[in-house]
């Protein structure tokens, strides 16, 4: 991925850019759980291995106490196989994925960021994290920030089973810890004036949004609560989703807030819109872009 995709807008008195961090393809079946094919095929049409097109979209805010960037993709630590089978397109030009040269492309480098804030640890949100060097270890991607992530988060991801272990990577998360520079939160917490990390769980327990809000504007990085507009319809929930129905009815609660008090909502995994205003049709939730 030579050229990645980044869109400026402003949120208040700060300037975001939402940062395409390579592509990423998943199993039509698994992204849609209990939704039949033949609904979710006409939404987003799936390849010869029935996997859909998603993004891995990063955001970065230009913020009064420094640069705060939120989840960080898939990263350059997998083998070849692993990268084929998710259909990571993220190589980078100027660094070791597009997240790097995203950064740079909206004015900044890596060593700018302050603060990184992770949805929570999975390898397509935390996986560059760190990086892997060209002698083969592991650096802090963002070496001059701390990384933010809920608690429970941290413990869920360092206490694996058979369901779980296929999502988490030690070498994303460990060397922050061994570092001193992991900052584990509990519950809502505002992070820096106006950006404040929200529980929103399901997808995985302690599974965390980022509220923006700024001069009268507000604005909710959804993370995997609501990955792609297709899953706005309240009962669109991943197969991946450790615990639907409680994502079920957070969805209902933030999906309902976000409408009322006019949100911008902010989606991380759809390869085609970064953002859009959320509307109920009488029927289920969609997407009124703006």
């Amino acid at each position: 991925m030579n050229t990645p995709q980044v869109l400026k807008r402003t949120i208040g008195a700060w300037t975001v850019h939402a940062i395409q961090a390579g592509a990423i393809h998943l199993d039509g079946g698994a992204m849609f759980g209990v939704v039949p094919k033949p609904l979710w095929e006409k939404r987003l049409p799936a390849d010869e291995r029935n996997r859909i097109p998603m993004g891995m979209r990063c955001l970065l805010v230009e913020h009064d106490s420094g640069l705060v960037l939120i989840d960080t993709g898939a990263g350059n630590k997998e083998n070849a196989r692993f990268y084929d089978i998710y259909g990571i397109e993220n190589r980078g030009t100027t660094g070791p994925t597009a997240l790097e040269d995203g950064i740079r492309a909206a004015g900044h480098a890596p060593e700018d960021i302050s603060i990184v804030i992770n949805t929570h640890l999975h390898f397509d949100h935390a996986g560059g994290n760190t990086y892997r060097d060209e002698s083969g270890a592991i650096r802090l991607s963002m070496p001059n920030a701390r990384y933010v992530v809920q608690r429970g988060e941290h413990h869920f991801a360092t206490h694996l089973n058979e369901r779980t272990a296929a999502s988490y990577f030690a070498h994303n998360y460990e060397p922050l810890r061994a570092a001193g520079r992991l900052e584990l939160v509990e519950g809502e917490r505002e992070i820096v004036p106006g950006i404040t990390v929200l529980p929103t769980p399901g997808h995985v327990p302690f599974h965390q949004s980022v509220l923006l809000r700024s001069r009268g504007d507000t604005a909710l990085y959804l993370g995997d609560l609501v990955p792609t507009t297709t899953h706005l319809p309240l009962p669109w929930i991943m197969a991946y989703d450790v615990d639907p129905l409680v994502t079920l009815e957070t969805k209902r609660r933030i999906l309902l807030r976000m409408e009322a008090e006019g949100w911008l909502a902010l989606f991380e995994h759809d390869a085609f819109h970064a953002w859009g205003r959320v509307v109920h049709d009488g029927k289920a939730y969609a997407l009124a872009t703006d």
